[in-house]
């Protein structure tokens, strides 16, 4: 029986954000055939570095894992689009830097992952609902990071759910950064279609 494993942070793990309405993995367990299976092992607030821990949560019989992680740690570099610079050159400067530990971390996550022998498939961090002018810089900013998981994606023949594609509407969003009921079926809905699941 196939068995799908969630794994990350709060695009997953949403119940918080949606009360009396259905969850991410919710959503997912009704759109698969009935012989598959849906297990949520992600949490909410978790950065990159903590899916390693995850993998304890998932079950012996799981056939394929799907990632959303990077987006908490995206946000802990939010203070450089107001942080005072000398020089455009100083601001990419701090970014690379950003970026560069944002890679690292993971490359190792995936390293982790991928020594369990099941399918991976990884997705990108969404832009969120931030409002202006807020959400043009952080877009800009998050198109960098996307970058650093497209390249390791593509580094390892992943599968990857482009969600800057699926959360495109205000609605989507139960709070500037969290997926709502609307989000939620969006994300389950393709999370079936990576996974040949569903149409």
């Amino acid at each position: 029986m196939p068995h799908v494993v969630l794994l990350g942070d709060s695009i997953f793990d949403n119940a918080a954000y949606v009360p009396g309405g259905p969850d991410v993995v919710t959503h997912l367990a009704g759109l698969l055939p009935a012989t598959w299976q849906a297990t949520l092992a992600a949490v909410d607030g978790a950065v990159i570095a903590d899916v390693p821990r995850q993998l304890a949560r998932v079950p012996a019989d799981a056939t394929h894992l799907v990632v959303s992680a990077g987006g908490n740690d995206a946000l802990g570099h939010a203070g450089l689009l107001d942080r005072r610079a000398g020089s455009s050159a100083q601001v990419l400067g701090w970014l690379a830097d950003a970026v560069d530990g944002f890679e690292t971390r993971y490359r190792q996550m995936l390293d982790r992952l991928l020594r369990l022998g099941r399918p991976v498939t990884v997705c990108t961090v969404y832009n969120g609902n931030l409002g202006p002018p807020a959400q043009r810089l952080a877009t800009t900013a998050l198109a960098v990071f996307n970058d650093a998981i497209l390249r390791l994606a593509t580094e390892h023949r992943l599968p990857v759910i482009e969600l800057r594609l699926v959360c495109t509407e205000p609605r989507d969003y139960a709070n500037p950064i969290e997926p709502s009921v609307q989000g939620g079926a969006k994300i389950a809905r393709a999370i079936a279609r990576a996974l040949g699941a569903a149409e």
